[in-house]
């Protein structure tokens, strides 16, 4: 196991794994502008010509009522704008919130002075919760990682209404609706134009399927002729493909057919969902507590962690207790694929000496222990193998 060489705190090493906290609200923010922009650029075009036709008619001698009646319709208009921007300045209100929040979050590491100091160990606690609470919610448990979360008081350190909606969306797919998925969409079209992802089209294309699953082939053909037509460049392959469906019924062994009426394609679309999603709010598609305990595990595993004679509990040979985490019968299993860590110092023994095994340890401990266990003299046992040699067949060990 690494051996801890200095408790020094390194808070860019830290925020490697911190970058979603801050990328989240500021894409939110972003979205928001984006829907912003849209509604004022919109509603500023309908007004304003309203205004010029309403006025040119006035001019004209148009009936006072109707110009009132005019006059009342864009009122209305610029109402419902008004309340359109003031639900998404609270919402805007909440993330900046957040993100004051989240940014004292990681201030705080760089105020503390070291690995060993108490503020670290609050400071990582709070962090393990975060990745409880994602993991949580990215498993399917929203309510739990709610009350995990509320608990902890760490509400402004999680995204909990971000990940509650994508699991909304994606049991929604795997239920076989597609409503709810096509109107994410539609909200994030602006962002989605500047990502090659197929989403909606792979949404209407499963429509297409539906159609055809029931025969509905005129609906289906208008359907295609409405959607597909706009996505020939992109998409032709796939168009092609498709229409093929319209002369194969849905119990075809025939591939690529087969698989496109296949139920699991529902599950597919919600996975691409998901991987859309995360993609566009640049969250990782991995739980953060699978990244930082991979991480942790590398760090700590060694060549040794996984050999034949590793000193641990599940070595009945062994006359030592490994305290090497990786060596534990709860993590030895899932460090094994992972890659060791670099390590660009050795650590060895005063008066090292190797055994006829090859392995190497201290002169004097390993004496003391062979004394200690009751040993003949002239005669050493290795404390992770068991076996037992003549301390004739010691070598010294010289390093160069």
């Amino acid at each position: 196991m690494a051996e801890l060489t200095s408790t020094k705190l390194n808070p860019e090493s830290h925020l490697l794994l911190e970058q979603p906290l801050l990328r989240l609200p500021y894409e939110i923010a972003r979205k928001n502008f984006k829907i912003v922009q849209k509604n004022v650029e919109r509603d500023r075009e309908v007004v304003l010509s309203s205004l010029k036709a309403t006025a040119t008619a006035s001019l004209a001698g148009q009936d006072p009522a109707k110009t009132l009646n005019a006059l009342d319709g864009m009122i209305s208009r610029m109402q419902g704008l008004k309340r359109k921007m003031e639900g998404l300045h609270e919402e805007e209100k909440v993330i900046h919130q957040q993100s004051r929040k989240r940014i004292q979050h990681l201030q705080d590491l760089y105020e503390i002075p070291g690995l060993t100091d108490v503020k670290y160990d609050e400071w990582s606690r709070i962090r393990l919760n975060r990745l409880l609470v994602d993991y949580l919610l990215r498993s399917g448990y929203s309510e739990t990682a709610r009350a995990l979360a509320k608990e902890k008081c760490i509400e402004d350190l999680v995204d909990l209404d971000v990940f509650v909606q994508c699991h909304k969306i994606a049991e929604s797919l795997r239920r076989g609706d597609t409503a709810a998925g096509l109107a994410w969409c539609l909200e994030h079209k602006p962002l989605m134009r500047k990502t090659s992802n197929n989403l909606e089209f792979e949404l209407r294309l499963q429509q297409y399927i539906e159609l055809l699953r029931e025969r509905r082939v005129i609906e289906a053909k208008q359907h295609a002729q409405k959607y597909f037509s706009q996505q020939i460049d992109t998409h032709l392959p796939e168009i092609y493909r498709a229409s093929g469906l319209l002369a194969v019924p849905p119990d075809t062994q025939a591939e690529p057919y087969k698989t496109m009426y296949s139920s699991r394609r529902w599950d597919d679309l919600a996975n691409l969902f998901v991987k859309t999603d995360h993609e566009l709010f640049s969250l990782p598609t991995q739980p953060l507590l699978h990244i930082a305990l991979s991480a942790g595990l590398s760090a700590l595993k060694t060549p040794s962690c996984h050999s034949a004679y590793t000193s641990s509990s599940s070595n009945a040979s062994s006359s030592t207790t490994s305290v090497c985490p990786i060596c534990s019968t709860e993590l030895n299993e899932l460090a094994r694929n992972l890659p060791y860590a670099n390590h660009t110092k050795s650590y060895v023994e005063n008066d090292p000496i190797v055994l006829p095994n090859g392995r190497i340890y201290g002169r004097e401990r390993l004496l003391q222990l062979s004394a200690k266990i009751g040993l003949e003299e002239g005669q050493v046992r290795d404390p992770t193998t068991g076996d037992i040699f003549n301390a004739s067949e010691i070598l010294k060990v010289y390093i160069s």
